[in-house]
């Protein structure tokens, strides 16, 4: 299930920004609250920050791009 926006509950949109500001959320929501690294293996945060995303619009009509678009992020919001 996608996780909504926070202003406007319930509004997805099929583009990047939109995937954007949910994946966001997401990867905030895994963040390490005790200092750690991270959560396991190198990528496993961005797999279940992904995975918490796959139902959004934009992961499901155009993945690869959803995946560049996170990498994209996870570059800006840093590990």
């Amino acid at each position: 299930m996608p996780l909504p926006i926070p202003d406007k509950p319930g509004q997805l949109f099929d583009n990047p920004d939109s995937y954007a500001m949910v994946f966001d959320s997401a990867w905030q929501r895994l963040a390490p609250s005790d200092g750690s690294t991270g959560v396991g293996a190198p990528g496993e945060r961005k797999r279940r920050a992904m995975e918490a995303c796959a139902d959004h619009p934009f992961a499901l009509s155009h993945p690869a791009m959803a995946e560049q678009v996170a990498d994209f992020r996870i570059r800006l919001l840093g590990p």
